[in-house]
């Protein structure tokens, strides 16, 4: 042997197929690796999350035994790719200086990926109570807001540092068998067995498994803990346009048709034509509305219920500030006493968008993507052109750069005037999402100033932006840190701005003359075992006319959906429109009516049932009451 290294030829060893003494010796250690590390990513996700969620003991070799098939199958997808590598690259250039090189360098990368991809699997459970989703793809596509977002809000570099560290130390010790064994050829004879097998085995796997194929529970987050992060990321991705007659249940559209036609005829108004298709309703002029008031609507970020003692989970406002004096929002809380509250208010979805699509256009939150992000959502019926053909001018205000989920674009092509951050001058405050809600604030009710000077009424959708990580705020807030407070600090300086805007609006010549909403677009994190988990979606929602609205509070249960024919209905004006919401305030109450959206289900609740349509034609059917925290599986 000595002699055949001093002349630099191929020491002589025994050929060993495709066992560990051959070239495929680095594709073993991978799947090895992800395998062992994404079984101990699970077992702390589980160990973390599962107990809040009601994970059942009895679950867990479930979702270990599942869990480890998932992992395998994201394995095969990523490591295939190697396996041909390995099958085709000749001895003499496998074993070069390049391709040796080129070894160390995959080894390194692969392994630091999978570790730093690990580390944001953990965060995203923690903030998203699931592993990666129609966020995550979200994220990619506007990596300036969210990248330094993300940056500022997590130890990144730390993070880095540590999957550096751990992949170096894991290198050293594993390469110096990995590159004696690269001097052992492997005949291609050999290499093909095992690649077909790869093969053979990620084609059975496409063919009869997805990221839900194995969910076995009936818990939410069970489920999530049995899939795999990257493998439901690439689904999330696939299938962010979707369509819709292959994935989901579905029946004759004329007959669908039908039975939406005659549930929205039951919530007023009368059919525009005749036409089967058509769902738009006249509403005539109401003599005893409020008349043509301006109307500004303030949507308030990530603003949950769980934080706002006035909501009180359907009790009188005055008997929920005594079961939960927190005090976190004191005042939207005495707001709350000045105007209609609604007690039992839920959001549609858990993005900004879709609190925008279900608020700006009554529409209902559909699979996959909002419409604020959709091609054609130009020239749509929405709330604005109701009130621009009532004589008002509309507008959308944003502290940050309206480019982000495509809301200028969508608001812009649908009538309404556009202002963002790139109008803001001289701001006292920013961070990557854009302005502080007091800049924004002050620069609404200049914005307002102007029209109101105008003659003309106003309808003004405002989005607020602070309520959000890295959760940064101006200096001298009482009880605010600039920084390091976290979700709490968000909420508490979201409605000390709320507070500092009406205290300005009070001094303004249109107050008087102007109808407040204030909503939020969703709550602050979905949480919870359920497939569609609705406490998640309670939000706070308020209308405001101090000199027109006497004070109550509603326990009708309402949507964002239902926000603009509800307001519609107070002012009396004249409409027509196809919107799927209804006013609350009408009589007769019809039973309760919502309609959820989370990642790829979408879901319709009504007299205790709420009803889930899934992926791959799924349909799930469960007992729940609004304000508890428990479900029942029917079907």
């Amino acid at each position: 042997m000595k002699k055949h290294a001093l002349s630099g030829q191929q020491p002589h060893i025994k050929q060993t197929g495709y066992l560990l003494n051959s070239r495929y010796t680095p594709l073993y250690v991978l799947f090895c690796s992800y395998l062992l590390i994404s079984l101990l990513l699970r077992m702390v996700l589980l160990l973390s999350f599962g107990p809040a969620a009601h994970v059942p003991m009895m679950q867990t070799p479930a979702i270990i035994g599942f869990g480890c098939i998932n992992d395998l199958a994201t394995a095969l997808y990523l490591l295939t790719p190697f396996a041909l590598y390995l099958l085709l690259m000749p001895q003499h250039l496998y074993d070069s200086a390049a391709g040796r090189f080129f070894m160390l360098s995959f080894l390194w990368v692969f392994l630091f990926a999978i570790l730093y991809l690990t580390a944001v699997q953990f965060f995203f459970f923690q903030e998203f109570d699931g592993r990666f989703n129609l966020v995550a793809v979200d994220y990619l596509i506007y990596p300036h807001e969210v990248f330094i977002n993300i940056w500022q809000s997590y130890p990144v570099g730390k993070v880095l540092l540590a999957a550096a560290l751990i992949t170096s130390s894991t290198i050293y010790f594993i390469w110096p068998p990995i590159r004696t064994r690269m001097h052992i050829q492997t005949r291609i004879r050999h290499r093909v067995p095992l690649f077909c097998t790869l093969l053979l085995l990620c084609a059975v796997s496409l063919l009869t498994l997805s990221t839900n194929t194995l969910g076995h529970s009936s818990n939410r987050v069970a489920r999530e803990l049995t899939a795999n992060g990257i493998s439901s990321f690439f689904q999330a991705f696939r299938t962010n346009q979707l369509d819709y007659k292959q994935f989901y249940r579905n029946k004759d559209s004329l007959e669908m048709f039908s039975i939406l036609r005659k549930n929205l005829l039951k919530t007023g108004g009368v059919f525009a034509s005749a036409q089967p298709t058509d769902i738009s309703r006249r509403f005539p002029e109401k003599e005893n509305g409020l008349g043509k008031l301006n109307v500004v609507v303030i949507v308030e970020e990530s603003l949950g219920c769980e934080h706002v003692d006035a909501c009180g989970k359907g009790l009188d406002i005055d008997e929920a500030m005594t079961q939960q004096p927190y005090q976190m929002t004191p005042f939207l809380d005495t707001f709350a006493r000045q105007g209609l509250f609604f007690n039992r208010a839920y959001a549609t979805g858990t993005r900004t968008v879709r609190g925008l699509e279900a608020i700006s256009a009554s529409f209902p939150p559909i699979p996959s993507e909002s419409i604020i992000k959709r091609p054609g959502g130009d020239n749509i019926a929405t709330w604005g052109e109701v009130m621009r053909e009532n004589g008002y001018h509309t507008s959308f205000l944003y502290g940050g750069y309206g480019q982000f989920d495509n809301m200028n674009h969508f608001f812009r092509g649908n009538g309404f005037a556009i202002s963002d951050r790139l109008d803001i001058q001289n701001p006292t405050f920013t961070n990557i999402w854009g302005v502080s809600d007091q800049d924004l604030f002050q620069h609404a009710c200049s914005y307002f100033d102007k029209l109101s000077r105008q003659g003309k009424p106003f309808f003004s959708i405002i989005m607020s932006t602070s309520n959000h990580s890295p959760y940064t705020f101006p200096e001298g807030i009482p009880g605010v840190p600039p920084k390091g407070g976290g979700r709490n600090a968000g909420v508490l300086y979201a409605d000390y701005s709320l507070g500092s805007f009406f205290g300005r609006a009070k001094g303004c010549s249109w107050y008087g003359d102007t109808l407040f909403v204030v909503v939020a677009d969703h709550g602050a994190r979905v949480y919870g075992e359920a497939q569609i988990p609705l406490t998640s979606y309670e939000i706070p929602l308020l209308i405001l006319a101090p000199d027109h609205i006497f004070p109550k509070q509603i326990q009708t249960p309402i949507s964002q959906m239902d926000i603009a024919p509800t307001v519609l209905g107070l002012l009396g004006l004249p409409y027509k429109a196809p919107f799927m919401g209804r006013d609350v305030l009408a009589k007769p109450l019809e039973p309760t009516l919502l309609l959820f959206n989370h990642n790829h289900d979408v879901a319709l609740y009504t007299d205790e049932k709420l009803v889930v349509l899934g992926l791959q034609n799924q349909v799930n059917t469960y007992h729940y009451t609004l304000g508890s925290k428990t479900f029942r599986t029917i079907s």
